[in-house]
């Protein structure tokens, strides 16, 4: 999970004009690379934009790591893609080694994480991040440290960003990249240009079916016959993700000219709810759309095993608890 978050982090880095991480340095006849994963992600880059036939933008890694963190779209990827992102991974993790062994202390290893293990050896009262599988090799942080990482998440990414930033002016050539153009590609956000339409096909047959949502901000009934968008709950300029259970069938002139990229309020989500349970109980009535709503809530939240007609509730409370607490650590605008 964390080489997936520096695929994001580190694209636009390795575009048509690389941004470098450290000086230049001469090995032999070779000129050192700046940082070790660079091949290997400039690969994918190039798979990718070749796969889409696009030139990526600086947000585009988070794009990618949505995408392909889903099942069901992660196998709709050509091979040179899927390949791509598998070396990444591995050439990203191999680097992130060092700085989890080193950090806190440039002689003394282990001095603020315990050297990770297989999940198989996790101690049993650690609490796994939802997604873990048991072929990963685990983090293990402190309670109190991933409180607080939870608690200082915005102030701590700002802090990172800006010192990130400062380094990276310092290693470019004379007429490289400055500071104020290295932030603005680190905190580029997406927009949702993938037009999500395996969801949206299994949604309109479900509504030629005559069957009917409701639109959680509106509460106007959305129908075979009526227009409707497939609204993020969490916006994607917030939070990048196309899983299942941010999809909501809502009404058009809302979510555009209302909602936007905002998040709502408490009030809104609890207005929201019974149609938020409703539009997860209609999904469950199809096999394709139960599974997919099952895979991606799985690889967002810890969920006992439940049974199905306790699944839909269970979920909608996990959400809503989710938005809140994301719209308070990241202070975003809500409706």
């Amino acid at each position: 999970m964390l080489a997936e978050w520096w695929i994001a982090y580190y694209w636009p880095f390795v575009g048509k004009d690389p941004i470098r991480q450290c000086p230049q340095a001469q090995s032999g006849s070779n000129v050192t690379s700046d940082m070790a994963f660079r091949p290997a992600l400039t690969s994918l880059r190039q798979a990718w934009e070749s796969a889409t036939s696009t030139i990526s933008p600086s947000a585009e890694g988070f794009v990618v790591r949505s995408e392909l963190r889903i099942t069901r779209h992660h196998a709709a990827y050509p091979p040179p893609v899927l390949t791509a992102y598998t070396q990444a991974l591995k050439a990203i993790t191999k680097t992130l080694s060092m700085p989890i062994r080193y950090a806190g202390s440039a002689s003394q290893q282990w001095s603020i994480f315990p050297k990770p293990c297989p999940f198989a050896a996790m101690p049993e009262h650690t609490t796994l991040v939802p997604g873990t599988q048991a072929t990963d090799v685990c983090v293990r942080i402190d309670a109190a440290l991933w409180q607080s990482f939870c608690q200082m998440t915005l102030w701590i990414e700002a802090l990172c960003l800006h010192e990130w930033c400062l380094l990276s002016e310092t290693v470019q050539p004379a007429d490289g990249y400055d500071r104020g153009t290295i932030y603005r590609l680190l905190t580029a956000r997406p927009d949702n240009r993938r037009p999500l339409t395996w969801e949206r096909h299994q949604i309109d047959l479900l509504l030629l079916e005559g069957m009917t949502f409701t639109c959680p901000w509106t509460q106007k009934t959305l129908t075979q016959h009526r227009p409707y968008d497939l609204d993020h709950l969490i916006p994607i300029a917030v939070y990048p993700t196309n899983e299942l259970w941010n999809l909501i069938p809502s009404n058009p002139a809302f979510n555009q000219h209302t909602k936007r990229d905002r998040l709502p309020s408490a009030a809104m989500l609890a207005r929201a709810q019974p149609q938020l349970v409703l539009a997860y109980r209609q999904y469950a009535t199809t096999q394709r759309l139960q599974r997919a709503l099952h895979e991606d809530v799985a690889l967002r939240f810890s969920l006992p095993t439940l049974a199905a007609n306790e699944f839909p509730e269970t979920v909608t409370t996990a959400v809503i608890n989710f938005v809140e607490q994301l719209a308070l650590a990241r202070n975003s605008p809500r409706f």
